[in-house]
């Protein structure tokens, strides 16, 4: 038997793990159904509600998109659309997860770069001549790729 909605916003956020403001933004972008109000005006919440606040916390804490978010509370809503819709949004998303992986890869091999030259460069001397800072500011996309030249040197 289904208890009739009791719980506040900040109980329902404790019991979520999301934030009151975070609930609301929810209501106002329709993933959460608004709670009926009590004759004091203030919203409560119901199991359901938890429930759903947790399905979306959970995607978003898997890095779902709003609008992913959205088709796959769809699919909760309507049990009799086929599986695979789920699996192809999770295939996107996976996706993009690859493709944010690769670019952080690639991130990480500029910066170790730009750790070694300093280190083999410069490091101990003046900012001014640091080879992390004069590779940051080379212009036409080379941002990111530390060029080998030393700060120590004559070359200025």
């Amino acid at each position: 038997m289904n208890k009739p909605p009791n719980r506040s916003i900040g109980v329902v956020a404790q019991q979520t793990g999301c934030s009151v403001p975070t609930i609301r933004y929810y209501e106002e972008i329709g993933l959460l159904p608004p709670g009926p109000r009590t004759d004091a005006g203030r919203r409560v919440y119901g199991d359901a509600a938890v429930g759903r606040l947790t399905f979306i916390r959970r995607c978003r804490d898997f890095g779902f998109s709003i609008d992913q978010v959205r088709e796959l509370v769809s699919l909760v809503d309507e049990p009799d659309r086929p599986c695979v819709e789920v699996r192809d949004i999770a295939a996107l998303h996976l996706d993009q997860v690859r493709e944010k992986l690769a670019e952080l890869q690639a991130l990480e091999a500029n910066m170790t770069q730009f750790v070694q030259s300093c280190d083999t460069a410069c490091a101990g001397g003046a900012a001014v001549d640091c080879t992390i800072l004069e590779d940051l500011a080379v212009p036409g996309g080379r941002a990111g790729v530390a060029v080998d030249r030393s700060c120590c040197t004559s070359q200025r």
